[in-house]
């Protein structure tokens, strides 16, 4: 009986925000309203997503408080695998051993598409030489052991400019896969960086040092780009810069990828927490654009919310 009432809370909640249609769902539409608090946490690159995401729907649901913490995706995880945590934003995957810890503490989730990123690799505006760079070249700046510190040793031709690098936190999902995708495996890279969980760190670091070079997640990049220039990446096809058409077809390689918003199954079994993914696919769009994202495509779309379908009977049934 419990199921069916929160069911049904969580259809009129979806109802009440134009998502019939989407998830399936149809219920009475006299409800109590929604009331509880969600805590969210992970990733630095997801967080403005899931704010944006929470500021809407805290405007129809004045009873529910949305928290969203940054600790980045692998801190995020440790919290969100001993249950600290109702949902875990993550800028990658779960890895194997994030599973096996939230398996070994009796957490059981549910994982969701929610947008997608090109990371952007940045430079200072007063940066002329570097228009392109490599993923070759890349990996000479960033790989572990590089010695390199002046742009003169990047490529022929390059200034005598002392190279400064700023990037993120080994905590974060975006670390990870953008070592993964440059220097070939997760984690491996030079430390004699400014490591920061905190994107903000980066945009004043880089745009303060004319020889300055970092990255990040693209919204940081459109909220920041009078402060920075974004440098077009090849990675062996010709130079491409990071936007919404050449992530969402895949143009933009090696450095586009998924975002995910992961949430505990005990929570997700809440009305809240369940309205509150329900919301997010139904205004995805709108979200995305709010919060400077790379939305999903519409065939993603169609996927992402058939799964919050299952994950409603999973949950509900």
């Amino acid at each position: 009986m419990k199921k069916v009432i929160a069911f049904a809370l969580v259809a009129a909640a979806v109802v009440a925000g134009s998502a019939a249609a989407a998830v399936g769902a149809s219920a009475p539409a006299a409800q109590k309203p929604l009331k509880g608090t969600i805590i969210a946490d992970g990733s630095s690159t997801v967080g403005p997503y899931t704010t944006a995401a929470a500021e809407g729907f805290q405007k129809r649901h004045k009873g529910v408080r949305v928290t969203v913490g940054i600790s980045g995706t692998g801190g995020g995880f440790e919290r969100f695998c001993k249950g600290e945590t109702d949902l875990q934003n993550a800028s990658r995957p779960m890895r194997n051993s994030e599973a096996v810890a939230c398996r070994d503490n009796g957490v059981k989730w549910l994982a969701f598409t929610v947008a997608n990123d090109g990371l952007t690799v940045v430079v200072n505006r007063s940066n002329t030489w570097a228009q392109c760079l490599t993923t070759a070249e890349l990996k000479l700046i960033w790989d572990s052991g590089s010695k390199v510190s002046n742009w003169k040793d990047v490529r022929p031709g390059f200034p005598d400019v002392p190279l400064k690098l700023y990037g993120p936190g080994t905590d974060s999902g975006t670390f990870d896969y953008f070592t993964e995708a440059v220097n070939g495996r997760a984690k491996r890279s030079r430390s004699d960086y400014l490591a920061t969980e905190d994107d903000n760190i980066i945009v004043q670091g880089v745009s303060g040092e004319r020889g300055g070079l970092g990255y990040f997640g693209f919204s940081y990049y459109e909220e920041n780009k009078d402060k920075l220039r974004a440098v077009s990446v090849d990675g062996g096809r010709g130079c491409v810069t990071p936007s919404l058409k050449t992530v969402q077809l895949n143009q933009y390689r090696p450095l586009s990828r998924p975002l995910f918003i992961y949430a505990k199954l005990p929570s997700f079994r809440r009305p809240e927490v369940a309205a509150f993914v329900g919301y997010v696919f139904n205004n995805e769009k709108a979200i995305a654009r709010r919060a400077d994202f790379i939305p999903l495509t519409d065939r993603q779309l169609k996927k992402a919310r058939y799964q919050y379908k299952q994950a409603l009977k999973r949950a509900f049934g």
